[in-house]
């Protein structure tokens, strides 16, 4: 899945004619992208210095969890161990309770590798200036800290506050979280806004006093069982039949496996069956080069055959 339409040669770089292969494809590649920890590239002679060398408009990035540098550089770590340094970790669960782990969505995927491409795009359109390439050093901390930007700059208060499951966007306010319906299944409120708060008391009929006092944290929990209570007398099919597709800011939880079925995911079409398997489809979406799934090619001497074709 991860190295799906990839062309791909497997080589040892660890010999002699594997790094000659490796310093050949790189004269005339336009990115590097290396996963190892800080240092393992200049020790094998594939460093930024000997690339950027024999290729000046090379874009070398850098992919680790802690940085180049730093006292945690060379330390073995997963997205759970950066993310948990940053402060995001701390804030995410139930207050009085141990941080629950986001899959590794936060630190690999959204500080780590999207920030990554981010750098290489952005050193690629620089390179038009200037006509030289560049190191991206893209650590997960630092990405995930990037994405931490707007709570940090957050003046701190009852309603807006990182603290664990506390805060308007923490769980802590009744108008912006999940409840469990009659069937056992799950809905998401989000109604921040007074006017959309108003339409999901509306359709959903809550009493008087939950429309009342929305923005004050004082009154949340005990709004927040009300809520509880209202939501567990339909069940998430009759939720969605109320709300769904208003400006309630409602939707359901749907298991993973399910996705794929709810009205709205078919219509967009995100996800698609290729070779006996579903992909995600491509995101996000150009109009005049729309992207498309394909397989991903494991022929190593084609691969090197189509290198030494464009030297």
């Amino acid at each position: 899945i991860s190295t799906c339409a990839r062309h791909r040669a497997q080589v040892d770089i660890k010999s002699e004619a594997g790094r000659a292969l490796a310093l050949d494809a790189c004269r005339h590649a336009d990115v590097l992208v290396e996963g190892f920890r800080p240092g393992v590239m200049e020790r094998l002679g594939l460093g930024p210095e000997v690339l950027l060398k024999a290729n000046p408009r090379l874009v070398y990035a850098r992919m680790t969890g802690w940085g180049q540098d730093g006292p945690l550089a060379q330390a073995a770590g997963h997205d759970l161990n950066y993310i948990a340094v940053t402060g995001a970790l701390d804030a995410i669960g139930k207050p009085g309770e141990r941080p629950v782990p986001p899959q590794n969505l936060v630190g690999d995927f959204g500080g780590g590798s999207m920030y990554c491409a981010l750098g290489i795009l952005a050193a690629l359109y620089e390179r038009e200036r200037s006509g030289k390439g560049q190191v991206v050093d893209a650590a997960i901390v630092d990405g995930v800290t990037s994405l931490m930007s707007f709570f940090f700059g957050l003046p701190q208060s009852a309603i807006r506050t990182t603290e664990r499951g506390k805060g308007l966007l923490g769980g802590a306010a009744h108008f912006y979280r999940c409840y469990s319906c009659k069937d056992g299944k799950e809905i998401s409120v989000g109604a921040i806004e007074p006017q959309f708060y108003a339409e999901l008391c509306e359709r959903a009929g809550a009493p008087s006093d939950l429309r009342e006092g929305q923005m004050n944290p004082a009154a949340w929990d005990a709004k927040a069982e009300d809520m509880a209570a209202l939501f567990a007398t339909k069940t998430q099919a009759e939720w969605c039949e109320l709300l769904e597709g208003t400006d309630a800011c409602f939707a359901p939880v749907v298991p993973m496996d399910e996705a794929r079925d709810h009205p709205h995911m078919k219509a967009r079409g995100l996800y698609q069956e290729h070779g006996g398997r579903w992909h995600t489809a491509p995101a996000p979406r150009f109009d005049r080069t729309p992207g498309t799934i394909r397989d991903s090619v494991l022929d190593g001497e084609a691969v090197v055959a189509q290198w030494a074709a464009s030297t």
